[in-house]
C-alpha cells in the first residue's frame, strides 16, 4: 500500500469531493433558458474573460500544446530562478479559476475579492487548511472555460494524451517528479497535499523532505473532471455523477497496490477508471 490507510482514505475522499464540486460548479453555469431554446446543454459566459475560440473536435491538439509549452516554461523559470514570475503566474491562474468557480454561488465582484484574499494567503502565507479548500474549488473554475469546447470525442483523446504523457514523465523522463518537488519545495503545489502529521499549530504547507506527505497532481484532479463534465453536456448529469466513482476507483487501486516512496504516474489509472465509468453509462444509457 503507497500509504497508510488513513491518508488514502483522505486523499480519496476529497479527490471525491472535489469532483462533486467541480461539477456542481458547472451545473450552476448551464443558461437553462438557451437550453430549453436549443435543446442542448449551453453553459452562461465566463463572469471575467472570454473562452478560448476552439473548435470542440481539435480543441485537444490545442490544449495539449499548452500544457506541453507551459510545462517547458516552468522549467525555464526554474532554470533562471525566476520565482518571482512563477508565482504572479500561479497567483493569476488561482484567481481567475477561484472566481470562476465561487460566481456560481455569489455575485462577481464578491467571488474575486474572495478568490484574490485566498489566492494571496496561499502566495504569501502557505497552509495547508487554505490550500486544500482552494483545491477543492479550483477545478470547477477550470471546468466551466474548457468544457464548453470539449466534446466527447476530444476529451477521450485528450484522455488517451494524457495518460500516455504522464507515464512517460514519470516512468521514463522522469521531469513530472522533478517538477512536482520543486512546486512542493517553493510551496506553489497544484494538487492535493495530504501531511502525515500537522508540522505546527499553524499548519503550515510542509517540506515533503521534512515530513512525509501524500501528494495527488492537480492534472490528476482536473482531467476526470473534465471528462465527467463532458459526460454531463452530451449525455446527462445524473450519467456525470457516475464518473467520478470510477475514476475514484482507479485512483484507489493505484494507492492500494502501489509501493511506498516510489512514484507512480496517476493518470493511466484514473483515465482507465473514467472509461471504465463512460462504458457503465453507456449500458445503463441503452438498457
Amino acid at each position: 500500500m503507497k500509504h497508510k490507510l488513513t491518508i488514502t482514505l483522505i486523499l480519496l475522499g476529497m479527490f471525491l469531493l472535489a469532483q462533486y464540486l467541480g461539477l456542481s460548479v458547472l451545473y450552476k453555469y448551464i443558461d437553462p433558458l438557451r437550453t430549453q431554446q436549443e435543446g442542448k446543454i449551453v453553459f452562461k459566459d465566463l463572469p471575467i474573460g472570454e473562452r478560448p475560440p476552439l473548435e470542440e473536435k481539435t480543441s485537444y491538439l490545442s490544449i495539449m500544446l499548452t500544457i506541453l509549452i507551459g510545462t517547458a516554461i516552468l522549467f525555464i523559470l526554474l532554470k533562471y530562478n525566476l520565482h518571482w514570475i512563477w508565482k504572479a503566474w500561479f497567483l493569476l491562474a488561482v484567481v481567475l479559476s477561484l472566481t470562476i468557480s465561487f460566481s456560481a454561488f455569489i455575485t462577481v465582484l464578491p467571488a474575486f475579492l474572495l478568490a484574490l484574499l485566498l489566492g494571496l494567503w496561499k502566495i504569501l502565507r502557505p497552509n495547508i487548511i487554505v490550500h486544500s479548500f482552494i483545491e477543492l474549488f479550483i477545478y470547477g473554475g477550470l471546468a466551466v472555460i474548457f468544457v464548453p469546447v470539449l466534446n466527447l470525442f476530444s476529451m477521450s483523446i485528450l484522455l488517451i494524451l494524457i495518460a500516455a504523457y504522464d507515464a512517460y514523465a514519470v516512468w521514463k523522463s522522469k521531469h513530472m517528479i522533478t517538477l512536482a518537488k520543486a512546486q512542493t519545495q517553493q510551496k506553489l503545489f497544484a494538487g492535493l497535499i495530504i501531511p502525515y502529521k500537522m508540522p505546527s499549530f499553524q499548519r503550515k504547507i510542509v517540506h515533503p523532505h521534512k515530513v512525509r506527505t501524500a501528494v495527488l497532481g492537480g492534472g490528476d484532479i482536473g482531467f476526470p473532471l473534465l471528462f465527467a463534465g463532458v459526460i454531463l453536456k452530451e449525455i446527462g448529469f445524473w450519467q456525470s455523477l457516475i464518473i467520478p466513482l470510477f475514476a475514484l476507483l482507479g485512483l484507489g487501486y493505484l494507492l492500494w497496490f502501489g509501493k511506498e516512496k516510489k512514484f507512480y504516474p496517476a493518470m493511466p489509472f484514473i483515465g482507465a477508471g473514467c472509461f471504465v465509468g463512460l462504458g457503465v453509462v453507456w449500458m445503463l444509457r441503452f438498457m
